[in-house]
C-alpha cells in the first residue's frame, strides 16, 4: 500500500524493483515534498552491480540518505543525475577488498571510491586506478581509526576527500594533498594527534568544518596544540592548566595565523591575548569559556567566525587593529561588554556585532604598523600615532642607533586620539630611525 496524508509522517516503503542490470534490489525510502530519499538497502549475498533508479512510484529520486554501508558484494553503483544529495558515510565499507593493498573500493558512476582499509600496514599508496577505472574519491571514514597508519600517498586522480576520511589516525605524521583535490569533508583530519603538517592546494574550494580539531603537536610551555598548514600555524587545541593564555606569534619558527574551529572552546580561561600574527578566528573558537572576561585581539585579525565567543561573560574586548569582518553571532549581546579600539584605526562605528564601542586610551604613544597609512606614501615615509585625545607628541629622528643624535622633526597634536606623521626628508639619509616623546 502506498499512501500519504497532509500532516502525517512519510511512510517507509519496501519495494522490490526490477532494475536495468537485471538485479533485484530492495530499498527503503521516504517521500518528501514530492521526491524520494532512499534510506536503506538490503545488502546482497552475491556480487551485484547496482543501478539506482531515477524515479520510484513516479517520483524523482533526489537523495541517498544512507543504508549502503558494509555491503561487500556491492561491486558498483550507478547514481542517476536526479540525485543531488548523498548522506554521510552512505557507502562506507562497501565494495570489494583487495588482499594485496588492504583497500576496499567501490565503482561509482565509472570511477572508484576508496571506502575502507584493513589498517594492516602503516604506509599506504593509493593507486590512481583500479580495474581500469580512475580513483577519484576517498570516501567518508575510509581510513578512520587506523591507529598505526603513519603515511599515505594520495594520487593526482583524486578530486575529493570525504568526511572523517582520516579521523583519529593518531600516528599519521604528514599529508600532501594533490592539486587535483577540490573538496575536503568535515572532520577529515580530526584528532590526528601526530600530524605535524598539511599542505592544502589552491584547488581546494570546499573545506568542511572541524577539519583539524585536536590534530597537531603539543607545544610546551604554551599548552597549545598546533598544526602547520601551508607554512603557517593553526591552533587546534589546548591542554595546559593556566587560566591566562597568551598565544605566541610564532611556533616552531612559523607564524601563528589561525585559531581553528572550536580550538579553545569549553575551557576555564579567564584572559586571552591573541597576537598580531593572527588573521582569522574560526567558528566556535572560544565558545562556552564561561570564565573568560578579558580579551585582547592583535592588529592583523580580519575575520571572526560564528559563535566564536558565545557563552563567554566578557566585560572588555580590546582590538589593536582595524575593525574586522565579524559574524553577528560571534558575541553574546546580552553581556555588559564594551569593545575598545585604538584611536587612528579604521572601520569602527558605535557598535560592533551588537556591542557598544569606545576609544582605547593607552598609557604611552603607539605607532600603528598596519594598514595603508604605514610605510612609504607619495615619496614620504609615514605612520599613524595613536595615544589619547588632544595630547601632543614630538617625533624625533636619528641616522645612527649606535651613536644617536636625536633631532625633532615634527610635533603632532592627536586630535581624536591619533595623528598621521610623515617625513619628506627620509630619502636624504642612508638610514633613518624615529622615536616619540610627549611635549
Amino acid at each position: 500500500m502506498i499512501a500519504s496524508a497532509l500532516g502525517m509522517l512519510p511512510l517507509v516503503l519496501l519495494l522490490l524493483l526490477a532494475l536495468p542490470a537485471a538485479v533485484q534490489a530492495q530499498f527503503s525510502y521516504v517521500t518528501n515534498n514530492g521526491s524520494i530519499t532512499i534510506t536503506g538497502y538490503d545488502c546482497p549475498t552475491n556480487p551485484v552491480a547496482l543501478v539506482i533508479p531515477e524515479t520510484i512510484t513516479g517520483l524523482p529520486v533526489t537523495s541517498i540518505g544512507g543504508g549502503f554501508t558494509g555491503c561487500p558484494n556491492l561491486t558498483s553503483v550507478t547514481i542517476p543525475d536526479s540525485v543531488t544529495s548523498i548522506g554521510d558515510s552512505a557507502f562506507y565499507g562497501s565494495g570489494q577488498t583487495d588482499p594485496s593493498s588492504g583497500l576496499t573500493a567501490l565503482a561509482v558512476n565509472d570511477s572508484i571510491m576508496i571506502t575502507g582499509y584493513n589498517c594492516l600496514s602503516n604506509a599506504v599508496v593509493i593507486p590512481d586506478s583500479i580495474s581500469g577505472l580512475p580513483v577519484t574519491s576517498i570516501g567518508d571514514g575510509a581510513f578512520q581509526d587506523c591507529l598505526s597508519l603513519t603515511n599515505v600517498t594520495i594520487p593526482s586522480s583524486v578530486t575529493s576527500i570525504g568526511a572523517a576520511a582520516f579521523r583519529s589516525c593518531t600516528s599519521l605524521t604528514s599529508v600532501v594533498i594533490p592539486n587535483s583535490v577540490t573538496s575536503i569533508g568535515p572532520r577529515a583530519f580530526y584528532d590526528c594527534s601526530s600530524l605535524t603538517s598539511v599542505v592544502i592546494p589552491n584547488s581546494v574550494t570546499n573545506i568542511g568544518d572541524v577539519l583539524f580539531l585536536g590534530s597537531g603537536n603539543r607545544y610546551t610551555p604554551s599548552g597549545l596544540r598546533a598544526l602547520a598548514v601551508n607554512g603557517t600555524m593553526t591552533i587546534t587545541g589546548y591542554y595546559g592548566s593556566s587560566d591566562d593564555v597568551v598565544i605566541p606569534g610564532t611556533i616552531a619558527g612559523l607564524p601563528v595565523t589561525t585559531i581553528g574551529l572550536g580550538a579553545l572552546s569549553d575551557l576555564n580561561l579567564t584572559s586571552v591575548t591573541i597576537p598580531n600574527s593572527v588573521t582569522n578566528i574560526g567558528d566556535y573558537a572560544f565558545t562556552d569559556c564561561t570564565s573568560l572576561t578579558n580579551l585582547t585581539i592583535g592588529n592583523s585579525v580580519t575575520s571572526i567566525g560564528a559563535i566564536a565567543f558565545s557563552g563567554c561573560p566578557l566585560t572588555s574586548v580590546y582590538f589593536r587593529g582595524n575593525s574586522p569582518s565579524v559574524d553577528p553571532t560571534a558575541f553574546d549581546e546580552y553581556n555588559e561588554t564594551t569593545v575598545y579600539h585604538l584611536p587612528g584605526t579604521t572601520g569602527w562605528g558605535t557598535n560592533f556585532a551588537g556591542l557598544p564601542t569606545a576609544l582605547w586610551s593607552l598609557p604611552n604613544p603607539l605607532v600603528l604598523t598596519t594598514g595603508p597609512a604605514f610605510g612609504i606614501r607619495t615619496n614620504q615615509f609615514g605612520f599613524t600615532i595613536s595615544w589619547a585625545t588632544n595630547l601632543s607628541v614630538v617625533v624625533e629622528a636619528s641616522t645612527d642607533l649606535d651613536h644617536p643624535a636625536w633631532a625633532p622633526v615634527a610635533t603632532n597634536t592627536l586630535s581624536g586620539g591619533s595623528s598621521f606623521f610623515s617625513d619628506p626628508q627620509w630619502t636624504n639619509s642612508p638610514a633613518r630611525f624615529y622615536r616619540m616623546r610627549s611635549q
